[in-house]
C-alpha cells in the first residue's frame, strides 16, 4: 500500500523535535511538503509559505498535520478538510470546543479523517495503567505537573495569549492521561488561576475535582520549577497505589514498576495511519473541555509579573 503523503504546517519546536523524527521512522507516511512562513523547511522537500500556495501546487498531499499555535487552526484545519486532506491536530485540538466541534462536523460529512492528538496518552505506562484501573475502586488521585516554562516554551509569546492556554499547555497533556486512565468521569469543583500581571494566561493553578461516585482528585500545576520536572499522577485504590512518573513513562504498581522507551509521537502517527486507512476520525474534547471549566469557573489571582 502506497504511503500517506502528509505536509507538516507550522515548523517550530514541537514539529521539529516530534513530528519529523516520527515521519522518518514510520513507513506509513512520507514527508511531501512543508508550510511556514518564517522557516525555511526541510533540505529535498517542497516548502511554501502558506497552505494555499500547497494546495494550489502540483505538489501530491494526502493529509496534514498542523503544528501551529491553536489560536490560528481552525481556518487552516478547515481548509485542509474541504480539500479532501485528512488533518491530524497538535494539541490542544483548537482555541474552542466550538471550533473543533465545527471541525468534527465537516469532517464527518466530508468522509475524511480528523485526529485530535493527545500525545501522552501514548507514554509507555498508560495502557496498562488504564487496563489496571478498569475494575479497581478509585481513593483518590493527585496530579503534579511542575516544570520550567524557560525551558519548555523558551520566547513563545503567544502560549501565553488568550487561546494559549498558559500553565494548561502542559496541564492538558495530564488531563489527557487522567480521562484515560480513570475509569470513572470527573468535572471541576473548584479551581485557583495564578495569572502574572503582565500576561494573559495562567502561569500556575490549583485545581479540585472529584469523580462521579464522590473520589477527590487535586491538580497541581506550575511553570515556575527548576531543577528536576515533575510529571506524576497517584492514585490510591482499594488494593494499593499506582504511580505514573516522567509524563506517564514510568508506571509503578503495587507489584512491580515498568519503564519503556519515548514511543508518544510513534504511537501517534501509527494510530493516525489507522484512522487515515479507515477512513475514521478520532476527537476526544474531554480533557479540552476540563480546561474549559477551570477557566469558566476558576478563581483568579494576580502574582507576580513574569518575563522570557
Amino acid at each position: 500500500m502506497a504511503p500517506i503523503r502528509v505536509a507538516i504546517v507550522g515548523i517550530g519546536k514541537i514539529a521539529l523535535d516530534q513530528h519529523l523524527p516520527a515521519i522518518a521512522g514510520d513507513t506509513d507516511f512520507v514527508l511531501a511538503a512543508t508550510v511556514s512562513p518564517n522557516h525555511p523547511g526541510v533540505d529535498g522537500v517542497a516548502h511554501f509559505k502558506t497552505l494555499d500556495a500547497l494546495l494550489a501546487s502540483d505538489v501530491g498531499v494526502d493529509a496534514v498535520a498542523l503544528c501551529t499555535p491553536p489560536q490560528v487552526r481552525y481556518d487552516l484545519a478547515a481548509q485542509a478538510l474541504a480539500s479532501g486532506r485528512h488533518v491530524f491536530l497538535e494539541k490542544p485540538p483548537g482555541a474552542t470546543l466550538s471550533e473543533v466541534a465545527a471541525l468534527t462536523a465537516q469532517a464527518e460529512a466530508s468522509g475524511v479523517t480528523l485526529f485530535a492528538s493527545w500525545h501522552s496518552r501514548f507514554a509507555a505506562g498508560v495502557a496498562p495503567a488504564r487496563a489496571w484501573l478498569a475494575d479497581k475502586r478509585i481513593v483518590r488521585a493527585a496530579i503534579v505537573w511542575r516544570e520550567d516554562v524557560r525551558v519548555w516554551h523558551p520566547g513563545q509569546a503567544w502560549i501565553w495569549e488568550p487561546g494559549g492556554l498558559g500553565v494548561f499547555d502542559p496541564g492538558i497533556n495530564a488531563l489527557s492521561i487522567a480521562t484515560h486512565i480513570l475509569p470513572q468521569p470527573f468535572f471541576l469543583a473548584s479551581a485557583t488561576l495564578s495569572t502574572p500581571a503582565n500576561r494573559a494566561a495562567p502561569i500556575a493553578a490549583d485545581l479540585a475535582f472529584r469523580d462521579s461516585v464522590g473520589a477527590p482528585i487535586t491538580m497541581d500545576l506550575d511553570w515556575r520549577q527548576t531543577g528536576p520536572q515533575s510529571w506524576d499522577i497517584t492514585v490510591d485504590t482499594d488494593v494499593g497505589t499506582l504511580a505514573l512518573s516522567k509524563g506517564g513513562a514510568v508506571l509503578t504498581l503495587p507489584d512491580g514498576e515498568q519503564h519503556s522507551d519515548d514511543r508518544e509521537y510513534p504511537g501517534l502517527y501509527a494510530h493516525f495511519a489507522t484512522l487515515v486507512r479507515e477512513r475514521r476520525s478520532d476527537v476526544d474534547t474531554d480533557p479540552m473541555r476540563l480546561v474549559a471549566d477551570a477557566f469558566l469557573r476558576g478563581t483568579r489571582e494576580t502574582v507576580e509579573a513574569f518575563d522570557d
